[in-house]
């Protein structure tokens, strides 16, 4: 998931930025409304963070503008504002999830894995498919009951992968869903990462992947 954390305090941002790199997420921090709306436009997220403190616009009325939009992203209001009546209205103006600051990070990432799952077909943090399993919650990756290491970028890959099973994924959409705004992106680097996973996972479960119409579209092709 593509998250964009629009938030105008620069240190708090960077705790929460540097919190849901390490669960998995793909993250980018905007401090104010007018950046955030270029970025839903261009359509580079998939979820929003949301303070409602910004200094060029209050944080419901962007709410109520990305609503008129017709723009379905999920979003979760992360402020200071804490009344039962704040909530209501947050939630009234198209919020998916409200959270007041003071939070726990664990209970807002908890939060953002129930929109991620809402938006998928998942119902659980676990994706099984014969004997391999991935688990996003504790991001671990078992086959036949063996833990297999990843790397971080490993896992964010085979989770967009499984998640997106049948469709097919240009190397410019993985690369959007794996790396962050500034971030360096090798050339090669997506078929590396897919290269160390096929070593990886067992030759059975690439096949099962094969027969549903699995695969990799990139210019120029890396092959399914």
């Amino acid at each position: 998931m593509r998250i964009l954390l629009v938030e105008d305090d620069v240190q708090l941002a960077r705790g929460l930025h540097q919190s849901l790199r390490s669960e998995g997420f793909t993250a980018n921090h905007v401090t104010n409304a007018k950046s955030a709306l270029l970025t839903i436009k261009t359509n580079e997220c998939d979820m929003l963070i949301l303070d409602l403190g910004l200094p060029d616009m209050d944080g419901l009325t962007l709410l109520k503008k990305i609503r008129q939009m017709k723009v379905n992203i999920p979003v979760l209001v992360l402020t200071a504002r804490d009344s039962i009546e704040d909530k209501i209205k947050g939630l009234d103006q198209g919020a998916d999830d409200y959270l007041s600051k003071p939070f726990d990070v664990n209970e807002l990432i908890a939060r953002l894995r129930v929109i991620e799952r809402r938006l998928g077909t998942a119902n659980t943090s676990t994706i099984t498919i014969g004997e391999v399993c991935l688990d996003s919650a504790s991001h671990q990756l078992s086959v036949a009951g063996q833990v297999v290491e990843l790397s971080r970028k490993e896992f964010m890959l085979l989770k967009v992968l499984l998640e997106q099973a049948g469709r097919i994924q240009s190397r410019e959409q993985l690369e959007s869903k794996l790396y962050e705004w500034g971030e360096e992106v090798a050339s090669n680097a997506v078929e590396v990462h897919i290269h160390h996973l096929r070593k990886k996972l067992p030759e059975a479960f690439i096949k099962t992947i094969r027969g549903v119409g699995y695969s990799v579209k990139t210019s120029p092709s890396i092959g399914s």
